[in-house]
């Protein structure tokens, strides 16, 4: 098997993907049709292939295309589904006066659409994403939704598309899972590409460190989300860019974050740490 296999293999099972025929501790009829939609959108499509050539062709970033989004969705739906299990309230909807069954469309939406922004550029790119996915939704929403509906389901998605970026506070917990997620997405096919270019910038390096992420429940919180890393370098990913995420998201009280250096050497700089 070559190594290209081995990375997309790994990328399709970290990735968890949403299983629309499973059982779900929400009402998911909606969030699967609209998930279909999307995934049969051909203009959705064109943005995903095009927003990773500024980040990485141009700037030997990390992965920010079609594999980032789709982790990001998957972990996105994932926290949700913890969360839900240990009956955490979310806000979003609820104060707009939406259904629990938009909660996980808000969710995906602004998990697809999050990083649409950077076909105009990397710097920024949140508020660039901001009216191109605005244009998405004004094509796909009326397809679900009444216009004020529409309205405030597609302000929620705008929000949280936004909040990803660390220099905007979440409001909602739906805000604060898709910010979470975007920065679960640190495992080492990540950075293949812009590490086989030459790139050696901290993001770069420190997510070659990370083996395997992973999310399940807990009894002391909803979520225990455990990082295997196989060199110091990955505390970079946990530390400063995880830890970013984490704080203000809302999430805080029902996160347990473990890191473990898988290493076997006596020259381990760090074993394990927690946030």
């Amino acid at each position: 098997m070559s190594t290209e296999e081995s990375d997309d293999e790994s990328a399709d099972s970290r990735s968890r993907p949403y299983d629309p025929a499973a059982d779900h501790p929400y009402p998911d009829e909606r969030l699967n049709e609209v998930l279909s939609v999307l995934d049969a959108d051909e203009e959705v499509a064109a943005y995903l292939e095009a927003q990773n050539v500024n980040p990485v062709k141009r700037k030997r970033y990390n992965d920010h295309g079609i594999k980032h989004i789709e982790i990001v969705r998957n972990r996105a739906l994932q926290l949700y589904e913890l969360l839900k299990r240990d009956d955490v309230q979310f806000n979003g909807a609820t104060q707009q006066g939406l259904e629990e069954a938009d909660e996980p469309v808000i969710i995906a939406l602004a998990a697809v659409l999050h990083d649409i922004g950077h076909v105009v550029h990397r710097d920024a790119h949140p508020y660039y994403s901001i009216p191109l996915a605005a244009d998405v939704m004004d094509r796909i929403l009326p397809e679900f939704y009444d216009i004020p509906e529409q309205v405030r389901v597609k302000g929620e998605v705008l929000h949280a598309i936004l909040c990803h970026h660390t220099e905007e506070e979440p409001l909602t917990l739906e805000a604060g899972v898709v910010r979470v997620a975007d920065a679960l997405d640190m495992e080492r096919g990540r950075s293949r590409v812009p590490y086989e270019q030459g790139g050696r910038g901290i993001n770069t390096v420190s997510s070659q460190a990370i083996e395997r992420v992973s999310l399940r429940a807990n009894e002391d919180c909803a979520v225990l989300i455990e990082i295997e890393m196989n060199n110091a370098a990955g505390v970079f990913q946990v530390d400063n860019l995880l830890k970013a995420k984490v704080n203000d998201s809302g999430l805080e009280g029902h996160l347990r974050i473990v890191a473990l250096n898988t290493r076997t050497s006596d020259d381990r700089i760090v074993e394990r740490i927690e946030l």
